[in-house]
C-alpha cells in the first residue's frame, strides 16, 4: 500500500543556543516541524506547529515565560493550515493528530484541525491535565483542551496496524514525549524525533538542554534513538536547522 510522507515548516522560533544545549553561547534560528503522512487509511500529521496568533500576541499564545525566551517567525502562510493547503489537503481532512507532546510549538495548530483524533501517551494527556505538572512543564490548556476527540496509548502502539507508522514512547523531554518511527514504501525506516532529540549534537554527545522533565528518561530515549539509528533507521531532529536542510520539503516527499 502506498503512503506519502511530507514535511512541513511551520515557522520559526529564534531563541539563545542555551536554551537547547546546556551552557551553550550564541543563538539557534530553529525550525518548527509538521509532518503530514497520507496512509491508505487515513490522513495523519504529526505535530501541528505554533497557532497562528503565536506570531502576533507571543505573549498571549505562549505565555510570558516563554515568549521572553523564544522570537515567533510566523507568517500568514506558514502555519500549519496554510502548508496543508498548499499541498491539496483541507485540514478538517486531517484524520488523526498524534501528538509528541503539549508544548506550545508542537501543539498550537491543533486549533486548525477540527476533526482530528488526538493520539497521545497517557502519562502525558494526565499531566496536561494536573495543575503542578502544567505549571513544571509550560503547557497550556488554550493548545490542547479545545474538545478534540482523544485516544490515549501507553507504550509503543501501531497506528493503523500495519507496522507503517508506530509512535514511540520517548519519555523525559516531558512526562509522556511520543516520537514516531516510519516505514516508507521504499523500505526505509524514518523516525520523527520530536523534542526527544532537538539537535544531532544531541544524540551525538548527550548533551542535553537545560530544562528537563527526567533527565535519566530523557537520556534512555536517546539510547533507544541511537539503537534505532544503529539499526538503519533515519533520525530527523526535532529542531536542527542544519539536519532540517537536508529534509526534503513539501510538496516534495521524504
Amino acid at each position: 500500500m502506498s503512503m506519502r510522507v511530507r514535511a512541513l515548516t511551520c515557522g520559526w522560533l529564534d531563541s539563545p543556543l542555551g536554551a537547547f544545549l546546556d551552557g551553550e553561547h550564541g543563538r539557534l534560528r530553529a525550525p518548527v516541524p509538521a509532518f503530514l503522512i497520507e496512509h491508505p487509511h487515513g490522513r495523519l500529521l504529526f505535530d501541528a506547529g505554533l497557532h497562528p496568533d503565536a506570531g502576533r500576541d507571543p505573549e498571549g499564545r505562549l505565555g510570558a515565560p516563554a515568549a521572553a525566551v523564544y522570537r515567533v517567525e510566523l507568517g500568514d502562510d506558514e502555519h500549519v493550515g496554510a502548508r496543508l493547503a498548499a499541498v491539496g489537503v483541507d485540514p478538517a481532512d486531517v484524520d488523526v493528530l498524534v501528538v509528541s507532546h503539549l508544548h506550545f510549538d508542537h501543539m498550537g495548530g491543533a486549533a486548525l484541525l477540527p476533526n482530528a483524533r488526538l493520539l497521545v501517551q497517557e502519562p502525558e494527556w494526565d499531566a496536561g491535565r494536573d495543575a503542578d505538572l502544567c505549571a513544571r512543564n509550560y503547557y497550556r490548556a488554550m493548545d490542547y483542551d479545545l474538545g478534540h476527540a482523544v485516544e490515549t496509548v501507553r507504550g509503543e502502539h501501531d497506528v493503523f496496524g500495519d507496522g507503517r507508522v508506530t509512535c514511540v514512547p520517548t519519555y523525559g523531554h516531558t512526562p509522556g514525549h511520543q516520537s514516531l518511527r516510519v516505514r516508507l514504501d521504499d523500505g526505509r525506516e524514518v523516525v520523527l524525533a520530536a523534542d526527544a532529540c532537538y539537535l544531532r549534537r544531541t544524540l551525538e554527545t548527550l548533551h542535553l538542554p537545560p530544562i528537563v522533565f527526567d533527565r535519566d528518561a530523557m537520556l534512555a530515549s536517546l539510547g533507544r534513538l541511537r539503537a534505532l539509528r544503529a539499526a538503519g533507521a533515519a533520525i530527523v531532529f526535532g529542531h536542527d536547522p542544519e539536519a532540517w536542510r537536508q529534509v526534503p520539503q513539501a510538496p516534495a516527499t521524504l
